[in-house]
């Protein structure tokens, strides 16, 4: 059987890739993995791909953050979040670290972001789903994209109006297998 990761990438998916953790504009303030590789479990993918679809029919396409994230970065993230009610415990493992989860927003036809009302990874009360502290734009914009993202397979959780995850269980992807692919290099 082949590997459960899948590369995702703008050629082959039609996403536009922004992975925060390759750079410092991220939560630890400095780069966490050495490459800008965006994978996904095999189901995770399929799920993805529909979502692609569900997005250029409401006129957007979707901008990903972070996939599959190797043990080491969620021990990174772990110790450097400023609040670890958002990042889940290394010790339990993620849905990031299956590589069943994805960190995603939606662009217009231009490029431009739809306004969320926050960032991504903003660890604060406004970046829950369903806040009321962000305009009515925003939330109608985090309603669109959790309506792709339902429809597509995907989960949300509460407090991430990013965060779209597989039901189920998965278990641990060994990033030390995957070579090449991986965005580790060494952390």
């Amino acid at each position: 059987m082949s590997h459960p990761l899948v590369a995702v990438s703008p050629e082959t998916h039609g996403v536009v890739l922004d992975l925060a953790y390759a750079t410092a504009n991220n939560i630890a303030g400095r780069p966490i993995y050495d490459r800008a590789h965006c994978l996904l479990h095999r189901d995770a993918e399929a799920c993805l791909r529909q979502a692609v679809l569900l997005a250029a029919a409401a006129g957007c396409r979707l901008k990903i953050f972070d996939a599959f994230r190797p043990h080491e970065a969620q021990v990174l993230l772990w110790e450097t979040a400023p609040d670890q009610a958002y990042v889940a415990d290394p010790k339990i493992g993620s849905n990031h670290t299956r590589g069943t989860a994805v960190d995603l927003t939606l662009v217009d036809a231009q490029g431009d972001e739809l306004d969320m009302g926050t960032g991504f990874d903003d660890m604060t009360s406004a970046s829950h789903h369903f806040s009321t502290e962000v305009s009515v734009q925003a939330q109608a914009n985090r309603l669109l994209l959790l309506q792709i993202m339902e429809d597509a397979g995907f989960a949300h959780i509460p407090h991430e109006w990013w965060h779209y995850a597989l039901p189920g269980h998965y278990g641990l992807i060994d990033s030390a297998a995957l070579g090449e692919l991986s965005p580790m290099n060494s952390v």
